[in-house]
């Protein structure tokens, strides 16, 4: 397992970890969701299996929501309070980086609109629906620093990743940023 990178950018931390996004004790957690909100396989099915069935039931009421978008629901049995909902978009469907984009910055202003103070992501769009991982990681770590750059009441930003390959990509892309390192 890689050490966690922190930095901080404006007043928030910004940190990349490895390992397992239903296990943190955030206020909210990210589900890279399918348009249907179905807590299927990957994180999803990791979410349904850890936080029970009441986060799927919430999920059927709300759905579907477009690729872009996000939705809040509780966190049944996580540890975290609450899942952020955010459907990314699936490789080939055309204008992928800026739905990437989208998504990463709504998911930001939710989190910003409830008040939360710590949120976690993971690699959003890198599973089953084929998305480079060099890419996700620049967008959305670029959208990220973006939006916490001019000032956020988020005091935590963590990108959980899954296995060393995820994490050295996300790593290596936050090099390049020129931010303070804790």
């Amino acid at each position: 397992m890689s050490d966690p990178v922190v930095v901080t950018v404006g007043s928030t931390v910004l940190e990349l970890v490895e390992g397992d996004l239903t296990e943190l004790m955030a206020d909210a957690i990210v589900n890279p969701a399918n348009s249907e909100l179905k807590l299927g396989a990957g994180v999803a099915g990791a979410i349904r299996t850890r936080g029970g069935p009441a986060i799927q039931a919430e999920c059927d009421r709300l759905a579907p929501i477009p690729v872009g978008e996000a939705v809040v629901t509780g966190g049944g049995r996580l540890p975290a309070r609450a899942v952020i909902h955010a459907v990314g978009p699936r490789q080939g469907e055309g204008d992928e980086e800026e739905k990437l984009a989208q998504v990463t910055r709504r998911v930001l202003e939710l989190a910003e609109e409830r008040g939360l103070k710590w949120i976690a992501l993971p690699a959003i769009s890198t599973g089953v629906f084929g998305f480079p991982m060099d890419r996700c990681a620049a967008i959305m770590l670029g959208t990220a620093i973006a939006f916490l750059l001019p000032g956020s009441h988020l005091e935590r930003l963590t990108f959980c990743l899954w296995g060393e390959e995820a994490f050295c990509t996300f790593a290596e892309e936050l090099a390049c940023h020129s931010i303070e390192s804790r």
